[in-house]
């Protein structure tokens, strides 16, 4: 099987799980606690007010019923209404998700910018302190959750000495780096720990290699033989880690932008949750299923582009 039937069979393989997602999360919603006319009614339920709230929502029938009716809504292109909001669910994604994207993207360049460098300082520098420090302080990250580093980042830098803002997503591209910041840095400096141990154990491997020996001894320069022979090779399996992880990206902004007061689908998420929002729920739960998808069909592109070797299944 040549590399492009090897990433065609992966894209078809996206296709039936999407389905078992769907049927999953549109299940699962429903097993949360409390319902959505009660979170609705509030105070003001009763059980004739929750009846009919229920009839005109359509969530008196049977959950079988319910999923066909949302299936084939999905495939007119329609994820419903929100119950809370009164507006199209698609509309609500539409809004919120770039902000979500801006943010995922900002906290993968900082995870790869700050993971590259060090992991060839500490592969360099073996077994020094160099190579210590940089380990160390990338462990003491990796062992931390992401909202304990968003919540004293935001407490350092943000309330206390004051260089960023302590939440928002500002006006224009200039502030929305600068707003972002923190937000990308909690994200991404996690998965820069993953990337950094990864890559630095395996530019150890290829620096070790015979072809490598072979540069030298031909007397190439240094900066070549990182570039073209290390890097190169050292990187595949680091590209393939780092689209494993870009799901995890998506999902920590869940939180992350909870913390930071940011108005993207993460936040949207959590409100959604709490008030029972079952088509926002559902609506965003495929949304993030369908990129982390793309993400990795594009993670095997790139790795098959990479590695000649990937001519078979």
């Amino acid at each position: 099987m040549n590399r492009w039937s090897y990433i065609l069979v992966r894209v078809l393989q996206v296709i039936p799980t999407f389905f078992v997602v769907m049927a999953l999360v549109f299940v699962m919603v429903r097993l949360l606690p409390g319902d959505p006319t009660s979170a609705i009614l509030g105070e003001r339920a009763t059980e004739e007010l929750i009846a009919r709230a229920n009839k005109e929502l359509g969530l008196d029938k049977p959950v079988i019923v319910q999923f066909g009716i949302f299936v084939g809504r999905f495939f007119r292109g329609d994820l419903g209404e929100s119950i809370n909001l009164k507006v199209p669910v698609f509309r609500l994604i539409l809004e919120r998700m770039p902000v979500t994207l801006f943010l995922t993207l900002y906290a993968a360049i900082l995870a790869v910018v700050l993971a590259v460098p060090l992991a060839f300082v500490a592969a360099l520098r073996k077994d020094t302190l160099t190579d210590a420090i940089i380990r160390g302080v990338f462990q003491i990250g990796l062992s931390m959750p992401v909202f304990y580093i968003g919540l004293q980042l935001l407490t350092v830098l943000a309330a206390r000495l004051r260089w960023f803002p302590v939440g928002g997503y500002g006006e224009g591209f200039w502030e929305h780096l600068r707003y972002l910041f923190l937000p990308a840095l909690t994200l991404g400096f996690n998965l820069a720990a993953i990337l950094m141990r990864n890559l630095r154990a395996s530019i150890l491997e290829v620096l070790q290699s015979e072809y490598v020996d072979f540069a030298r001894a031909k007397g190439l320069p240094v900066s070549l033989i990182l570039g073209r022979h290390v890097l190169r090779n050292a990187v595949i399996s680091t590209v393939t880690l780092f689209g494993l992880n870009i799901g995890g990206l998506i999902g920590g902004a869940v939180i992350t932008e909870s913390v930071f007061a940011i108005p993207g689908v993460g936040r949207l998420m959590v409100e959604s949750i709490f008030g029972r929002d079952y088509p926002v729920i559902q609506g965003l739960t495929l949304t993030f299923a369908v990129l982390v998808s793309l993400t990795f069909i594009l993670t095997d592109v790139v790795h098959a582009q990479l590695d000649p070797r990937v001519e078979v299944a």
